[in-house]
């Protein structure tokens, strides 16, 4: 099963971004992985907060396939300990094609993306920026592959 993570925009924070590619690297031992990153809207001044998700949005649903199962990082989604999460990442290895995480746009997603989606997930409660995000939701992706294989990363 391949693995996807969408973010719009760049990581323009140099440390963050050296972090997340050591993850993803990290990542690339246990699974297939990757980061596919849309570019951030031009001109986004004249635009409405509405019509900059519709936008994102549809660029965001032309890099999804028909048979991807896609699970959008959302305030509103289910909250997951890091085992719980491993089992579910586990039981998604046994039974998705292709596994597609999105972070979504400042301002959220198009309600195309949450009819595309097939689950939501939470990180937290609280607001974290997106640089920060793609961070801590690569390093768990990595936990949960330790955890999975058994490994002393993840302590109880």
């Amino acid at each position: 099963m391949k693995t996807e993570l969408i973010v719009v925009g760049k990581t323009t924070d140099k440390h963050f971004a050296a972090a997340i590619s050591d993850y993803i690297e990290r990542i690339g031992h246990y699974m297939p992985f990757g980061m596919t990153g849309i570019p951030e809207l031009k001109n986004t001044k004249s635009l409405s907060e509405e019509q900059q998700k519709e936008r994102e949005g549809e660029l965001i649903l032309r890099l999804l396939q028909p048979a991807d199962t896609v699970v959008m990082l959302d305030e509103r989604g289910t909250e997951r300990r890091s085992t719980d999460f491993a089992s579910w990442l586990q039981k998604k290895q046994q039974t998705a094609r292709r596994l597609v995480f999105i972070i979504g746009g400042p301002y959220g997603f198009s309600p195309a993306v949450y009819q595309r989606a097939n689950e939501q997930i939470s990180l937290s409660r609280m607001t974290f920026s997106h640089q920060m995000i793609r961070l801590i939701f690569t390093e768990q992706i990595y936990r949960a592959c330790t955890i999975i294989r058994g490994e002393p990363y993840h302590h109880e």
